[in-house]
């Protein structure tokens, strides 16, 4: 037994991520969190052999899928879902315990892609040979397309936004050498790191106190106390002024657009739901878990296949803006005649 391992608020503090899918956050961290403690203080079970247990649990319902009748398919939903705790409890205890790896990594993303392919397959296929209807066949198509189109976005849209932020970053490596400029922060990430500043800044544009615009950095810095002297140290000489970073904000145009999806995300946050409603895990869920357990596999998959398509038309469209955004802080620096870092 392991004594190191923090009381369960620790645990949840350290394992949780500060933003989570609706479905995790709801219906699979008040299982997995404690389960989490338990096996790191309680036995030797690595992370990555929770990821093959989740592994082996996705096949076992995609066997129970293939059968099509209504009590195996709510069979396969209930280990389905067991398989996903799995899968989200490898992460937590890697975290937890420090056993995290770059191949522990790679095989948890490896195994959901096989697991959601040959579920998807297994479902389908058990629906056609119960029915007859050749539709199902092309929903199994359609499930591993639309996992994969998921997964495909969201690395290529990370690969543009680190682009961009690191062209930005050379831009202003090389400003602070030609003129001594303050040091270089990212909106996105400020407020990734604090939750309830991100809540703050939305309601603030939503109520339109912060107006919109892209040559103004945010003021991230504390509020002034007019009671604190500005200038000298503790010893009664003068401090150095701290500079204040500047802040790039690659999301201005769609906060600016957008005021009512600013309060609705705001209210998501603070109960640590991403705003991102319908991701490749709703979906999965929508696929493998509601259907087959109320027995409308055919009109979940659609339902499901076509908001997983809507949200990630939204997150095309906020890229789209932002990339506008990312133009004009380029503009900026040529405007100001900045050289560019060779």
């Amino acid at each position: 037994m392991r004594r190191d391992i923090p009381p369960l608020a620790e645990v949840r503090r350290i394992t949780q991520k500060k933003r989570d899918a609706w479905w995790t956050v709801l219906l699979v961290d008040p299982v997995a969190t404690p389960l989490v403690r338990f096996t790191a203080r309680y036995t030797r079970i690595t992370p990555n052999q929770i990821t093959w247990g989740a592994f082996l649990l996705g096949l076992g319902s995609a066997a129970c899928f293939a059968f099509g009748d209504w009590k195996w398919l709510a069979l396969g939903a209930v280990i389905y879902h067991l398989s996903f705790i799995l899968d989200c409890m490898d992460g937590k205890v890697a975290r937890l315990t420090g056993q995290g790896s770059v191949f522990g990594a790679w095989l948890d993303f490896v195994f959901d892609r096989i697991r959601v392919m040959v579920c998807g397959v297994a479902l389908m296929g058990g629906q056609y040979e119960r029915t007859g209807d050749t539709l199902y066949i092309w929903l199994a198509l359609a499930v591993v397309a639309l996992d994969t189109l998921r997964y495909i976005n969201s690395l290529e849209i990370f690969k543009i936004r680190h682009t961009m932020r690191k062209q930005i970053k050379a831009r202003m490596r090389a400003a602070r050498r030609a003129q001594n400029e303050a040091e270089l922060a990212f909106m996105e990430d400020l407020l990734r790191d604090n939750p309830s500043a991100d809540i703050e800044q939305d309601l603030q544009r939503a109520a339109g106190e912060a107006p919109y615009d892209p040559q103004v950095p945010y003021d991230t810095q504390a509020p002034h106390d007019p009671q604190a002297p500005e200038d000298a140290g503790a010893d009664g000489e003068a401090a150095p002024v701290a500079r204040k970073p500047q802040v790039i904000d690659l999301h201005q145009e769609f906060r600016r657009k957008f005021p009512a999806y600013l309060r609705a995300r705001s209210f998501l946050l603070r109960h640590r739901i991403r705003a991102h409603l319908v991701s490749g895990i709703e979906f999965q869920m929508g696929v493998f878990m509601i259907g087959p357990l109320f027995d409308v596999v055919m009109p979940a998959t659609i339902v499901s296949g076509a908001l997983l398509l809507v949200f990630e038309l939204a997150i095309i469209y906020k890229l789209l803006l932002s990339t506008r955004d990312f133009t004009r802080t380029i503009d900026s620096f040529e405007e100001q005649k900045v050289p560019v870092a060779v």
